[in-house]
């Protein structure tokens, strides 16, 4: 029976930015799922947090639902989605038969970039998400990669206040980006059956993050040349080579 597949997305996206990686992948009968973070493509749920804990705690859910259906699985992240399936795979080991993470780790010493710290911080982070517009948004993203239908597509949801509401609840239970207090500690309960698939030309996690962590944990890395933090849509092709080269020597 094939593994199945869960997939998670990070900020500012949703599910729509796994779309050109899982057509590379062509995973045939493979049960999949994709889901979008709550409160990123519909309105917060009510009581939701929107916390990095609650997130986790959400992924754990998703991840659960699935290993009870069809075993253990095979859990994929990116940006914050990478974040949040390291930290179900330190949680709860056991519904997981590999991780795979593109471009962010749980980094005791990463600081997180520019717009983290903008988020992170009381009333700057308000004035700068009132300030965001969608078609500059979708501007940006396909300046760094994304796919002209999707990038305009995560700009109509950018308009959603809520979207904003959760993004600045997220980043500021993390600090910005600093997990050396928390997550990062958990670091040895992190199963060993992971990789890195990491664009070299990231300007928000740089590369050098991803070869530390490597160096630090043993964790194999892919460098994914002539792409930069999207390289889930960017290169497709290449990082669906190096899921699959993965997941067949498990």
């Amino acid at each position: 029976m094939a593994t199945a597949k869960l997939f998670l997305h990070g900020v500012p996206d949703s599910p729509a930015v796994w779309r050109p990686l899982l057509d590379a992948l062509d995973l045939g009968d493979a049960p999949v799922a994709a889901p979008a973070l709550p409160g990123f493509t519909a309105l917060l749920p009510a009581h939701f947090p929107a916390t990095k804990e609650a997130y986790a705690d959400w992924a754990v859910g998703e991840a659960a639902a699935l290993a009870r259906v069809h075993g253990p699985i095979d859990i994929v992240g990116h940006d914050w989605g990478a974040l949040i399936a390291q930290r179900v795979a330190m949680l709860r080991p056991g519904l997981i038969r590999s991780w795979a993470v593109s471009n962010a780790v749980i980094d005791p010493d990463y600081r997180g970039h520019r717009i983290a710290r903008i988020w992170n911080t009381p009333l700057l982070g308000e004035i700068f998400m009132a300030l965001s517009r969608p078609a500059a948004l979708a501007k940006g993203l396909v300046a760094q990669g994304l796919p002209a239908a999707i990038a305009e597509e995560e700009a109509r949801q950018w308009a959603g206040r809520d979207k904003r509401r959760a993004i600045l609840r997220l980043y500021r239970s993390a600090k910005g980006l600093s997990f050396r207090h928390d997550w990062a500690r958990d670091l040895p309960d992190l199963p060993a059956r992971g990789a890195l698939i990491w664009g070299a030309n990231d300007p928000y996690v740089a590369l050098a993050v991803a070869q530390r962590f490597a160096a630090r944990t043993g964790t194999p890395l892919t460098v994914i040349e002539d792409a930069g933090h999207w390289a889930i849509a960017e290169r497709p092709q290449a990082v669906a080579a190096a899921l699959h080269r993965f997941w067949n020597g498990l």
